[in-house]
């Protein structure tokens, strides 16, 4: 017999609930657009390409449920029956996550200094998971039934959820360690890592947990669709996962500025070019990317060129008394009485 709250009801609440998390993706990459209109262009085309799926990725949930609760109303014995637009969400998840778990693998193989070791078995656990899913959608589009697809493809499913989640654990443990390391090196910048190393956590236990709750849905209670629910929403959060850490750069450098810190903002949240000047009175102040006027002061000036993208960082100490001439065009300026 169809439990029709585990499987109508399922479906039904978890579209809501992916509706709800993609507009939550619209306005996070509208305030990207808005805060970074110098960004590199491949992070640019990375949110638009997450915007562009994500809308699609809703637009099929919705077509699955129009065609459960619409189309085949009241005919309980087309639950069986697996619509393509189901099978494409499962398409479309595997390739939002492959983006996000390519996005993170490359803040990690910057923070490792391009430690092929560590970068290598992300990268391919995260292709595996988007082979595996893609073989799950081309069998769900062939067999068109649940049961026939669990009698010959369960395991296909079951591995890429559960290689999904092992990329977020290796995600979350490799940037935690990467990101303490530069802690222990830099000592100033301890709040704004630690808050790296929270949100780093936060974000990755939750889209591995919504991940493997699905996961343990479809093996526990394979005759409902509540872990389809679940699945709707995976993408969402891996999309908001991305564009939070790329919206986040501008808290960090405001909370690194207000605490009088100096160094490198932690490679896991990128950011562009700036400059960050203490003198010292200990007064500070930040200049966008493209500044290169340089103050001299009586006694000292210490500037802190920070260049994220580039992985690069200079420590230069100017005084009047100094005769040597300046090593970079832009450093030759007219000493101030």
């Amino acid at each position: 017999m169809v439990s029709v709250p585990a499987t109508y009801g399922a479906i039904l609440l978890g579209g809501f609930v992916a509706a709800a998390l993609s507009g939550i993706v619209t306005i996070q990459s509208f305030i990207y657009m808005k805060q970074y209109p110098t960004d590199l262009v491949w992070r640019k085309a990375i949110v638009a390409a997450i915007w562009i799926l994500d809308s699609a990725h809703t637009g099929l949930v919705f077509a699955s449920i129009w065609i459960y609760l619409i189309r085949n109303f009241g005919d309980t014995s087309k639950i069986n029956d697996i619509p393509e637009t189901v099978a494409m969400t499962i398409a479309l998840t595997a390739i939002l996550t492959f983006i996000v778990h390519c996005f993170f693998a490359h803040r990690i193989h910057k923070l490792s200094r391009s430690d092929w070791r560590i970068t290598a078995p992300l990268l391919i656990f995260a292709f595996l998971r988007l082979c595996s899913a893609s073989v799950t959608t081309a069998e769900m589009i062939h067999l068109h039934t649940f049961s026939e697809f669990k009698q010959q493809f369960r395991w296909v499913f079951t591995l890429g959820l559960a290689l999904s989640s092992l990329v977020d654990v290796l995600i979350a443990v490799f940037l935690c360690y990467s990101l303490r390391t530069t802690r222990k090196a830099s000592s100033s910048m301890d709040y704004v890592i630690n808050s790296v190393i929270l949100y780093t956590f936060e974000s990755n236990s939750l889209t591995g947990a919504a991940t493997v709750v699905s996961m343990v849905c479809w093996l526990v209670m394979p005759s409902n669709l509540i872990f389809m629910g679940l699945h709707f929403v995976i993408s969402k959060l891996y999309a908001n996962s991305l564009l939070a850490t790329l919206n986040a750069r501008k808290q960090l450098r405001q909370e690194r500025a207000q605490r009088g810190m100096s160094g490198e903002l932690p490679l896991a949240f990128p950011g562009y070019t700036n400059r960050f000047r203490s003198n010292h009175c200990g007064s500070s102040r930040m200049e966008p990317m493209g500044i290169t006027k340089l103050e001299i002061n009586v006694e000292k000036t210490v500037e802190h060129d920070v260049d994220i993208d580039a992985d690069s960082s200079s420590h230069r100490t100017h005084s009047p008394s100094s005769s040597s001439p300046p090593t970079h065009p832009s450093q030759a300026v007219p000493q101030k009485a």
